[in-house]
């Protein structure tokens, strides 16, 4: 430092040198914020394996599979599918209504399955299998949802306790319960073929939040997260975040999920009614810090 320079800070009142150094200090942290939150954007993009924002198209504007949004009669009936959405208009591209540019508006509790392919597009792993799932949703369950079970996403090749991901609004519960499912085989999780209905919730693999915050006059981040799944021991655990915060986990348990990854399907909007936005999937469980990240900054993703 010159003594011109150190003859000006000396000459400065003592309040003044004082605000100048926490300037200075207020500076240097936010530099090291910046360059860490840039850093963190790197690694989610790196893991991406699918992201559809919409704002481009339906199509997803990265897959590791096919990017194509399709639609079927049912699940059973993919062989039908065809791409794009609906023709009847039962969900809808609803222009600049998303978190960021344009969303998909489902308005009709009955309509075709609309998916992505989830093969090479969730990262499926026969041994040691780990991931995520993070999208957001605007709608008012209480008003718009119909009577019945609503899931907003669906993963599997087979049914919804077969194998399978999903997060789902209850149908009796007032509000509306909000729950993460995490079905690993059914043979595995219900050995003794017991009635859904028979078995005590605590037994069941589901992460449920009883108040859940979601609006029809704001969008709600929504992430789970899954990990050791495949290992053969009991140490698979799932978690789920609202709004960049856990709000529940499955304790560690056997999480076997026998796929077929070709015939396997990310289903969206299973019996919903409402607004949906920025599909992203990982190839790995994302750390509470990178999740918080996705929600608040909804558009880091689209910047490839």
């Amino acid at each position: 430092m010159t003594s011109l320079a150190r003859y000006r800070i000396s000459s400065l009142p003592s309040r003044s040198i004082t605000a100048l150094l926490l300037a200075l200090l207020a500076h240097f942290l936010t530099g090291c914020a910046g360059r860490g939150a840039s850093a963190a954007a790197v690694g989610l993009k790196n893991s991406l394996t699918l992201h559809a924002s919409f704002d481009n198209g339906l199509d997803a504007e990265f897959a590791k599979g096919n990017p194509s949004l399709r639609h079927a009669p049912s699940m059973k009936e993919r062989a039908r599918a065809v791409a794009g959405l609906p023709p009847a208009g039962e969900v809808m591209l609803a222009g600049g209504e998303g978190i960021t540019g344009n969303a998909l508006r489902f308005v009709r509790k009955e309509s075709p399955v609309v998916y992505f392919e989830a093969l090479k597009n969730v990262a499926w792993n026969a041994t040691n299998w780990s991931g995520t799932v993070s999208f957001w949703l605007r709608l008012d369950p209480e008003t718009e949802l119909e009577p019945g079970f609503t899931d907003p996403i669906q993963i599997t090749p087979h049914a919804w306790n077969d194998a399978a991901f999903f997060v789902e609004f209850g149908k009796d519960e007032q509000p509306r319960h909000f729950r993460l499912g995490a079905y690993a085989d059914f043979k595995v999780w219900n050995p003794a073929n017991r009635e859904w209905g028979e078995i005590p919730f605590e037994e069941k693999p589901l992460v449920a939040v009883t108040r859940p915050p979601f609006s029809r006059d704001r969008w709600t981040h929504v992430a789970f997260v899954w990990d050791n799944f495949n290992t053969g021991r009991a140490d698979g655990v799932a978690r789920l975040y609202l709004n960049g915060e856990l709000q529940g986990a499955l304790s560690p348990r056997v999480q076997t999920f026998t796929w077929d990854p070709a015939q396997s399907l990310v289903m969206l909007g299973l019996s919903y009614i409402g607004l949906w936005d920025e599909l992203a999937i990982f190839d790995r469980a994302l750390t509470e810090v990178e999740i918080r990240l996705l929600k608040e900054k909804p558009g880091l993703l689209s910047t490839r």
